[in-house]
């Protein structure tokens, strides 16, 4: 798997998933731009990891997107891989679920997504190829009790990647998505012990991912390896739900 020198740029970089992506594509050479809203956890992530890119940015700034991308490529001269893995919950039952708290995830996670692609495909059109990696989620596919816009958020991500995917592949543009389980982050951490067990004994391994394993798979999907592969949503969630 040959990764170095190619040019990536990850959304969502400040949380446990977005650090093990960082590490896992710095440590393959590869040249990583790290993009997020947290500027004191973007610093914290250019001093441990010496060679990466920082650049904050909201991504609720739909309008400032293509100008974003624009920068982003001009500072790595190329997007070779993006990946999308910026994301925010804001969760309640759905009769309870304020009408600006499902427009604000459907906007972060699925029309800045969506917006991300499209300029970044205009790019990568230039250059005759390129990998596009959207991070989705277990929810996406099962539901989940007070999370009906991060789940349909997070479907909504498959579905356009489905199409995206159709309408590039003879550009030599993959586009695929990862659907994480429950993987061991600060937020996992913060799950009462009694919740978190009743959790545990429904993944078949019997334990929560690491975000190793969501970055071995992306870097899977950004590598030569996976050039015949195209649409695709690989799940990662120790045989916790099984497509």
């Amino acid at each position: 798997m040959n990764l170095k020198n190619k040019k990536i740029l990850i959304t969502g970089a400040t949380g446990g998933i977005g650090h093990s992506l960082i590490k896992k594509f710095h440590d393959l050479g590869s040249i990583v731009l790290a993009t997020g809203t947290n500027e004191d956890k973007l610093n914290q992530l250019k001093e441990e990891f010496k060679n990466i890119k920082i650049k904050p940015f909201k991504l609720d700034q739909h309008s400032e997107i293509e100008k974003f991308i624009e920068s982003c490529h001009s500072e790595l001269d190329g997007i070779d891989v993006l990946l999308n893995n910026a994301g925010i919950t804001l969760d309640n039952l759905s009769i309870r679920l304020a009408d600006e708290n499902w427009k604000k995830v459907i906007d972060i996670n699925l029309t800045s997504t969506f917006l991300m692609c499209k300029h970044a495909i205009k790019k990568m059109l230039k250059n005759k190829q390129g990998k596009i990696i959207n991070i989705t989620s277990i929810v996406a596919h099962t539901g989940n009790l007070g999370q009906a816009n991060y789940a349909a958020s997070k479907a909504g991500i498959i579905g356009f990647s489905k199409s995206l995917a159709i309408e590039y592949a003879r550009k030599k543009i993959n586009v695929n998505c990862i659907s994480p389980g429950f993987i061991k982050t600060e937020m996992t951490d913060k799950i009462n012990e009694e919740f978190k067990k009743m959790l545990i004994s429904k993944i078949p391994s019997g334990d929560l991912g690491k975000g190793e394993d969501i970055a071995c798979c992306a870097a899977f999907l950004a590598s030569e390896m996976s050039d015949y592969i195209t649409g695709e949503t690989i799940h990662v969630n120790g045989g916790m739900y099984m497509a």
